[in-house]
């Protein structure tokens, strides 16, 4: 014979107290895990680059032109996601997060950007090179290109993500319903889902509270 267990009162208020901290949570976390997604995926890009570069891409099917292509893509990809953050998101964060802002001393992100696009302009012009001059192509060249800003590109992506952990964004803003700067609903998150769209199109500016709704 089954017996069922009746929840309490006071066994069902605290349910529902978890399943609230929980949603909170997932709330306050949001922005750290879609850019935590995007740039676990950058350094997997990267390291496959750097991985392949010995000439191994032709074991993967892979042409020189192919391979080159891919190199390119990538710079397109981080690079378009820079220009995202610093025109929709580092604004707003960077009026309350030093770190994300353009004119505090203490703005690593915006130097680490810097960094990472002095590796980037120079692989670009590598790319380039390769491509006019199949011939020309040189893994130790490719290598030394990617490992010369391989430090700063990792350290800013780790560390990005960790700023934007929700306990850490509980210092500087709120839950709450005003939409003011101190408001997280105020920081256009899903502007990121756009990284292979048109960042300037106006859809990529919802507020993020029309996602959560």
């Amino acid at each position: 014979m089954n017996h069922l267990k009746l929840v309490t009162p006071s066994k069902l208020r605290n349910l529902q107290r978890s399943m609230s901290s929980l949603t909170e949570d997932r709330k306050w976390n949001k922005l750290n895990m879609i850019m935590n997604s995007f740039h676990e995926g950058f350094k997997l890009e990267f390291n496959t680059l750097y991985e392949l570069s010995d000439g191994s891409f032709n074991d993967r099917g892979l042409s020189l032109g192919l391979y080159l292509q891919s190199a390119k893509r990538f710079n397109d990809h981080l690079t378009m996601h820079h220009t995202i953050e610093e025109t929709y998101l580092f604004p707003i964060l960077g009026q309350r997060m030093n770190q994300f802002s353009k004119s505090a001393e203490d703005a690593a992100h915006i130097a680490s950007h810097r960094g990472i696009h002095e590796g980037l302009d120079k692989l670009k012009a590598l790319v380039s090179r390769f491509k006019v001059e199949p011939s020309s192509y040189s893994p130790t060249e490719m290598r030394a290109c990617l490992d010369s800003f391989r430090e700063v590109l990792f350290t800013h992506l780790d560390q990005e993500v960790e700023d934007l952990r929700g306990e850490n964004l509980k210092k500087y803003f709120t839950l709450g319903g005003s939409r003011k700067l101190s408001d997280m609903r105020c920081i256009p998150i899903h502007c990121l889902y756009y990284i292979y769209k048109d960042f300037n199109s106006t859809d990529c500016c919802r507020d993020v509270a029309d996602a959560d709704t």
